[in-house]
């Protein structure tokens, strides 16, 4: 009954992907590795998002009684959250991540209800007007709000406010319609834990952290968009600079691979499904000594399940299709009377080197003719120089 009733409130409330320490976005671009482009001004997105996975285990039996049998527990991880995402300038988005519901795997309250919030700036969609090439920065920070930290099968957190900062750059084959064509998106972070003094959440022995945890996180992905269906490919990954202490769940480096789909039912909403699958990491267990049995560093797998939709503007319910292709041309009238000043100023820049060129010639036709005529000038002088030579001298 608690398993189902944790699932439920997942999946409305939705869950974040927090392999990397910022987790899932609602903006334009890939799921989880962030997009160098931003939201246009005025626009306010909503993604809600659920991430389950669960396993069987068969735990042996006490020391005290060595020929007892063995039980199957089962335990699972089951997290839920949203995010909104809005847009206040051209180059300015900001979001909020709340991570509204986490399982513990610990005795007692065995989840988070709320874990913790994210909070990011995006500074992106820098670069040339036109151009396939999009670049941003993206500043984040861990809020601790949740009252259990250190969790199996999630990333490290130490309940301190952490934060760091990812490099953003995207590539789009249609510069002007970049999400309706092919896109790559690359990814790479660096993140600070803040955890120096921190006294772990564990059933271990408690250690306090000595050396700053830093991690070093990348990713990268690609899209491939149709009219109803966007196909995705996403790699993500960490690892760490400084790891932290021993009674740390997830101090390993870790890689997933996370194919995915999203369904455009409406254009201002979409839904998504996607399989993390684990390519690497250690598989070596992390002892729980409230349980008595040891729990993977990582899942191997994760079912993931999302929805994306834009709040504002609300005009966007109403619009029709043609409406939809006149915001998009109006909002990128300024790009094009751009690019067809640059065409411009190319073929008047064209057409003035061809007039240098021509100027050119008719100035190397000219000294040609100029060399021609003293040449012949100086041969007749010399000429005439000779048969004066030869009339001044006396007859033999």
């Amino acid at each position: 009954m608690r398993i189902a009733l944790c699932s439920l409130v997942a999946l409305l409330a939705g869950a974040p992907e927090t392999q990397a320490q910022v987790p899932f976005h609602g903006g334009r671009g890939p799921t989880f590795v962030r997009s160098a482009w931003n939201l246009e001004p005025g626009y306010l997105t909503l993604y809600t998002h659920t991430r389950f996975y669960g396993k069987v285990v068969n735990v042996p039996p006490p020391a005290s009684s060595p020929n007892g049998d063995t039980t199957a527990v089962a335990y699972w991880n089951v997290q839920g959250g949203a995010a909104l995402n809005y847009g206040i300038s051209r180059h300015f988005e900001l979001s909020v991540v709340p991570m509204i519901y986490q399982d513990t795997n610990r005795r007692g309250k065995a989840f988070n209800i709320p874990d913790d919030i994210f909070l990011r700036l995006k500074i992106a969609s820098l670069g040339q007007r036109g151009a396939a090439m999009t670049y941003g920065i993206e500043l984040g920070t861990r809020l601790p709000t949740a009252k259990m930290h250190n969790l199996p099968f999630e990333p490290y957190s130490a309940g301190k406010v952490s934060f760091g900062a990812t490099a953003l750059v995207s590539f789009a084959r249609d510069p002007l319609y970049p999400e309706d064509g092919f896109s790559a998106h690359f990814n790479l972070g660096y993140w600070n834990h803040n955890d120096v003094g921190q006294i772990l959440s564990s059933d271990a022995p408690q250690i306090a952290v000595t050396k700053m945890t830093q991690e070093f996180l990348y990713g990268a992905a690609m899209i491939l968009p149709s009219e109803k269906f966007n196909f995705r490919f996403e790699l993500l990954g960490s690892a760490f600079i400084n790891a932290p202490p021993p009674t740390a769940f997830s101090r390993s480096a870790v890689m997933y691979l996370t194919p995915g789909v999203s369904y455009k039912p409406y254009r201002w909403m979409a839904l998504d499904a996607s399989s993390d699958l684990r390519l690497s990491g250690s598989a070596t267990p992390a002892r729980n000594e409230a349980r008595l049995f040891t729990l993977p560093r990582y899942s191997a797998w994760r079912v993931s399940l999302g929805m994306r939709i834009t709040l504002l503007p609300t005009s966007l319910y109403s619009m029709s299709e043609r409406d939809l292709l006149m915001r998009k041309a109006e909002s990128r009238r300024e790009l094009f009377e751009q690019i067809i000043k640059e065409q411009r100023e190319t073929e008047s820049a064209e057409a003035e080197l061809e007039r240098i060129k021509e100027e050119r010639r008719k100035a190397e036709r000219e000294l040609e003719r100029l060399r021609r005529i003293l040449e012949g000038e100086a041969r007749r002088q010399q000429q005439e120089g000779q048969n004066g030579d030869d009339g001044g001298m006396p007859p033999r």
